[in-house]
């Protein structure tokens, strides 16, 4: 999946979940992505829905897109598996210690924190700052 149409990276999450409840067995992303859904019991129904797949996710009805979620989740397990970019393993146990070994919680954190970074990026037509990044991961952790 190295550069999966929005379809395709919808379906990935669909099958997954699929294959997770009916206890087949997963690749390695898979079983991770599986973990990451498990943690959000509010996108199973979704998730069990080949209909998901083409629904449109609105921010300015009040809609967080799923996929996007779960998406940025699995950026950020990666990110930290080879603390790339530098420094952003040492801002998310600094955010783990803060939310008192909460996992999810300190993931939300990083989550939230790269949500801005790309927006960011995005309204400027800027390439991602990771240093801005892992910044924001360190304020979110109360280490500036």
């Amino acid at each position: 999946m190295f550069n999966p149409s929005r379809d395709q990276a919808r379906q990935f999450f669909v099958d997954t979940w699929r294959k997770h409840q009916a206890a087949e067995s997963l690749t390695a992303m898979e079983a991770i992505a599986a973990e990451l859904i498990a943690q959000h019991p509010e996108y199973h129904a979704l998730l069990s829905s080949e209909e998901a797949i083409g629904k449109d996710f609105r921010p300015e009805d009040g809609q967080t897109n799923p996929f996007l979620h779960l998406s940025l989740h699995l950026a950020i397990h990666e990110q930290l598996t080879i603390n790339q970019p530098p420094g952003i393993l040492s801002a998310y146990d600094a955010c783990l210690a803060r939310r008192s070994g909460d996992r999810h919680a300190a993931l939300h954190e990083v989550l939230e924190a790269l949500g801005e970074t790309i927006w960011d990026a995005q309204r400027h037509g800027k390439p991602l700052d990771a240093e801005a990044y892992v910044e924001r991961v360190r304020r979110r952790a109360g280490k500036a």
